[in-house]
């Protein structure tokens, strides 16, 4: 089959133009997908205004598979930084609606992306007629006058492989598990933001692999009212939870997870607050800002590689059954290679529910070393934040130095100080470099 740079060749060459330009026209004559690619590189009003040059580029606009209309609002933001992305309106967002239906309805969309002011009804519309177009990855974020509904027709789709719904206040509500439960089999990444969960707040049987066999990310901020999850997606590798305030039991058990991140959540009052979290694969874990809870299980990860912990800590709320459950956590994480660690959230609980002096604070760490042995024996980076407030805190930076045996770097990390506490810190400094260290190559660095 000839090319279009061959055929107008061969009629250049009849007429006896031998203009080279007329001849050769290599952008014309690259095909459809790698134009498409560099189109990618445009925004879409930039894109779509190619579409009057000539038949060949209108034909690549109603073909194009990678929507992305959040682009029609970057030059109102790109500013000021602190402002939330601009949602298209009511009006704007009818013009989504228009190049879904001028669209080839033999090709399919690859990329679906937009921020909305729109009714739910809209919504639904633009949703359906991606769907039709076998949409594979949707992006979506919207803003309505009311709670809107989880649009349903997303559930059957066979060709959506990532599906990102986020909402602005007041937020969205999820349809019963039990209708959940029939679509999904193709998704592999699933991320939802501001869901009110007050009237189903026990999703125990959603995330299963009978809901969502092919699941390999996860994502849940803001679930408003939900105070029990249970995961157990055979495939999921990476969790993210996030502002889950209400949340009071968490139950993970994902073979294949290596990333886990949960952060600012259990932070309701209830009477009983508990974590079970057993993946064997886990190399990356986040428990930062949460709440400490009454029990905690951690299944233990041998590639385990870095692990962050930080506590949201309100006083007068400890117990020996938190104590317990905060060295629970520890314990689990025994084969982590790295930890970074919130100094004020470890050491100034342990101050404020024992009552004690530095010189008892450390009695109590020594005490723990039986428990921490295996911790101990494998922590090869240790990173602690908001270090150097005062002197106790160098009790549990002196523990780790003394027993780490596979220790091979500590960095103390200090907030800003006036010259007065420069001088105290200095001091604290110094001390520490004679510090008995059980391993030899430990460096400590101060930043």
């Amino acid at each position: 089959m000839e090319t279009r740079s061959t055929k107008r060749r061969k009629i250049s060459e009849l007429l006896g133009n031998d203009n080279v330009e007329t001849r050769i026209d290599r952008l014309s004559d690259l095909p459809d997908a790698l134009l498409h690619h560099i189109l990618l590189l445009l925004p879409i009003k930039t894109i779509a205004q190619t579409s009057v040059l000539s038949k060949r580029w209108r034909s690549l606009w109603i073909t194009y598979p990678d929507l992305d209309f959040t682009t029609l609002d970057s030059l109102l933001v790109s500013s000021i930084k602190h402002l939330e992305p601009h949602l298209l309106t009511a009006t704007q967002s009818r013009i989504i609606n228009q190049v879904l239906s001028i669209r080839d309805k033999n090709t399919d969309i690859r990329v679906l992306r937009f921020r909305a002011t729109i009714s739910f009804s809209l919504l639904n519309c633009l949703i359906r007629n991606a769907i039709r177009q076998n949409v594979r990855q949707l992006e979506v974020e919207v803003g309505t006058k009311d709670y809107f509904n989880f649009p349903r027709c997303v559930i059957s789709s066979e060709s959506l492989r990532t599906l990102k719904l986020k909402s602005r206040y007041p937020g969205f509500r999820l349809p019963p598990a039990s209708v959940m439960r029939d679509g999904f089999k193709s998704l592999q990444a699933l991320s939802l933001s501001l869901v009110i969960l007050y009237n189903q707040p026990f999703l125990s049987d959603l995330f299963s692999d009978l809901s969502f066999p092919s699941l390999k990310k996860l994502r849940l901020r803001a679930c408003v009212g939900l105070k029990s999850l249970h995961v157990g997606c055979r495939a999921i590798q990476d969790l993210s939870l996030k502002n889950c305030f209400h949340l009071q039991t968490l139950d993970v058990s994902c073979a294949k997870l290596e990333r886990l991140r949960v952060v600012d959540c259990f932070n309701s009052y209830s009477e009983k607050s508990w974590v079970r979290i057993n993946a064997p694969k886990l190399q990356h874990f986040i428990w930062d800002y949460n709440r400490v809870t009454d029990n905690t299980i951690i299944e233990h990860s041998k590639f385990l590689r870095e692990a962050s912990i930080g506590f949201f800590i309100l006083p007068k709320e400890f117990s020996m059954g938190k104590l317990l459950s905060v060295h629970n956590l520890l314990s689990g994480l025994s084969q982590a290679h790295s930890l970074t660690l919130e100094s004020q959230s470890v050491e100034q609980w342990n101050r404020d529910l024992w009552d004690v002096t530095s010189t008892e604070e450390e009695q109590f760490w020594e005490s723990q070393i039986q428990t921490l042995k295996s911790f101990l024996q494998h922590l090869k980076v240790v990173k602690i934040h908001g270090f150097l407030e005062c002197e106790d805190e160098v009790t549990l930076a002196k523990f780790l130095l003394k027993h780490g045996k596979a220790l091979e770097e500590m960095i103390l990390c200090g907030g800003r100080c006036n010259s007065r506490d420069s001088l105290r810190r200095q001091k604290i400094r110094s001390q520490m470099m004679g510090f008995s260290r059980a391993s030899s190559n430990a460096k400590l660095a101060f930043h």
